[in-house]
């Protein structure tokens, strides 16, 4: 039977209003709206041709109820830069991720989430010092920060957004935290994003866009969590400049831009430097070209969700064909990876695949 709230869902995705699905169907506006609130179904001529114009397969739309994510339970960056239809396709890819996890969830079994509530440490840096060590972290650069966050049982995604204002966004959800992080931004830039996510996680678990003070304190700790006070006192360069900067921020796994606010928020650097560093930052384009960019971080999870999938005869086609998904809508959650041989996205190195039981076990080594 025809599900209403897919075909919400399906014209969120795309960042369509209905008057728009009614301009690319022929069909009026107010038959959307009574097929979207569930007054009427589509005659299975006008179904063929919502699919067609979505570009959704006619199955997708006849599945169960879709899981509904709330604004308001969800932690968004930059959230007052976002149009509502911005926000809502964002949310839209959300939906359909939860779809994906559960899917996986009934042949994989994921490292459980152990993710701390630190709402009542003093201070975000405190906290960041405090998942450090509760995550059995010393104070020197965490290597692949994505890896390290699906090791603790946090389901990381991708975002394959053009959207320049849409940085990342995480949510809980049945006990199960969830990070997006937008592939569009560079390297240092979605792992800063990754880390100012999990702070949201762990700071402010029921989500919502609480204003400033919950992103000021999400950056606070992402900075501390990624560049620890004792480390950067430690190691930093005393008389920094750009050169000398340029190697640290490697070391650090971070943005120059972010590094050199570190500096400064810890008093490393007066900020008369300060300001002289961002100056030289701007004249030489390093603000929106990230100078020596690192490689950027892909998920570990999924190339061994995908070798146990082609270990039984399956392509990631036939994984979009099961949830009844256009395939570019399963690629650009997962980071763009392809099961080994097929064509297109990022290849898959050779991994050895989980012994194949009846539900697979996922271990990440940090």
């Amino acid at each position: 039977m025809f599900e209403p709230s897919r075909l919400v869902l399906a014209r969120r995705r795309r960042g369509w209003k209905r008057s728009e699905l009614a301009r690319r169907t022929g069909l009026k506006a107010r038959t959307i709206t009574a097929y979207e609130l569930g007054e009427r179904a589509p005659s299975d001529e006008s179904l063929e041709e919502l699919a067609r114009a979505l570009g959704f397969p006619p199955g997708f739309f006849t599945r169960s109820q879709v899981e509904m994510i709330q604004a308001d339970g969800v932690s968004f960056r930059a959230l007052t830069k976002m149009s509502a239809t911005q926000r809502d396709r964002a949310l839209a890819a959300g939906e359909m991720a939860l779809e994906l996890a559960e899917w996986v969830g009934t042949e994989f079994e994921l490292p459980e989430p152990h993710v701390p509530d630190l709402r009542l440490e003093k201070s975000p840096g405190a906290a960041a010092m405090a998942l450090r060590t509760a995550w059995g972290l010393s104070d020197r650069p965490i290597g692949n920060l994505i890896r390290l966050l699906e090791s603790k049982g946090i389901r990381v995604f991708s975002l394959d957004e053009k959207d320049r204002s849409l940085d990342g966004f995480s949510f809980w959800r049945g006990g199960e935290p969830f990070i997006f992080l937008n592939m569009q931004k560079s390297a240092e830039r979605s792992r800063f994003d990754a880390a100012h996510e999990l702070g949201h996680l762990v700071l402010h678990r029921h989500g919502g866009a609480a204003g400033l003070d919950t992103e000021r304190e999400a950056m606070a700790f992402a900075s501390a969590f990624l560049m620890p006070k004792s480390s950067i006192l430690a190691h930093a360069p005393r008389s920094p400049t750009l050169p000398s900067l340029m190697e640290a921020k490697k070391w650090w796994g971070v943005s120059l831009a972010a590094l050199i606010r570190r500096l400064y928020d810890l008093g490393r650097i007066s900020r008369h430097y300060y300001r002289g560093l961002y100056i030289q930052l701007a004249k030489l384009g390093y603000r929106e070209n990230e100078p020596e960019p690192m490689a950027r971080e892909l998920s570990h999870v999924w190339p061994l969700v995908f070798q146990g999938m082609r270990e039984e005869g399956k392509r990631r086609s036939d994984i979009a064909k099961l949830l009844d998904w256009p395939l570019q809508e399963l690629k650009a959650l997962v980071f763009q990876m392809t099961i080994s041989g097929e064509e297109g996205g990022q290849r898959i190195a050779s991994l050895k695949a989980p012994p194949p039981n009846p539900r697979q076990t996922i271990r990440l080594v940090q």
